[in-house]
């Protein structure tokens, strides 16, 4: 029997506000990307695509696999293919945001929305086969179909809300949608998963980490990494708020 709320809503609602946290810094990083040149709009860039890959959908994903259980069948997880999946998802979306910030047309729009989709279902599915267990997973076609459009949907509108957006209170509220969108996606693909156990199990439990070695890291991690990129949003709107001082004084 497979159970994907093992600690009740907990996990899912971590989850959620986590996507929403990235979602929304990495949407105010790529409004910078846009008025930057040079070294300083890579670095925006850079730190967008982490925000929104790393952040908003490889933590969410991570914390929500926190809650999948299945009965009888202790998990354990591939370390390396962890972290590549959360590296993929932060280079899909930096390659997405590269080619929309660079074209900011609808047809560069849709088509680093594709190539971002793409990637996030390839996280999704590279973290799931990151997962070791006595017994085989199976995947429903039909569910990873629908999984790819939402990722493709979510991937795309993100791009169009980092080219147009400008306000806090509207980047909060694509972020906020955004989350919706991403938790959607995980959840269509997990659903669609059932388990064959296998015929003779083994007493000892299969290799890997447990995600309690997992997660003191990934707290960490994320605590540090927001810390500093919320640091960095800050010392930029003071910046951004003495130079609206000093254009007043002159024009008066």
């Amino acid at each position: 029997m497979i159970d994907h709320f093992a600690y009740g809503w907990w996990t899912p609602s971590i989850a959620y506000v986590l996507s929403v946290t990235g979602s929304f810094i990495g949407l105010r990083f790529a409004l910078l990307s846009r008025d930057a040149a040079g070294a300083g709009r890579w670095l925006w860039l850079t730190l967008s695509a982490a925000c929104l890959g790393g952040t908003a959908i490889w933590s969410m994903h991570f914390v929500a696999m926190m809650g999948f259980r299945v009965q009888g069948a202790p998990i354990r997880y591939d370390t390396t293919l962890t972290v590549l999946s959360g590296l993929l998802a932060i280079g899909v979306m930096f390659v997405a945001l590269t080619l929309a910030t660079t074209r900011p047309s609808k047809p560069w729009i849709i088509s680093g929305g594709l190539i971002a989709g793409a990637g996030v279902v390839g996280m999704h599915y590279m973290g799931m086969a990151s997962m070791n267990v006595h017994g085989h997973l199976h995947h429903d076609p039909v569910y990873v179909g629908a999984a790819c459009v939402i990722a493709v949907s979510a991937a795309t509108t993100a791009l169009w809300f980092a080219l147009n957006v400008r306000r806090a209170s509207y980047s909060l509220l694509a972020a906020l949608l955004m989350g919706i969108a991403v938790s959607a996606m995980h959840y269509t693909g997990m659903f669609g998963m059932s388990f064959t156990p296998a015929e003779h199990v083994p007493l000892t439990p299969p290799p890997g980490a447990n995600t309690s070695d997992l997660l003191l890291p990934l707290i960490t991690g994320l605590f540090v990494f927001l810390m500093v990129c919320s640091l960095f949003l800050l010392l930029n709107a003071g910046e951004d708020n003495k130079s609206r001082h000093r254009d007043r004084n002159n024009v008066g």
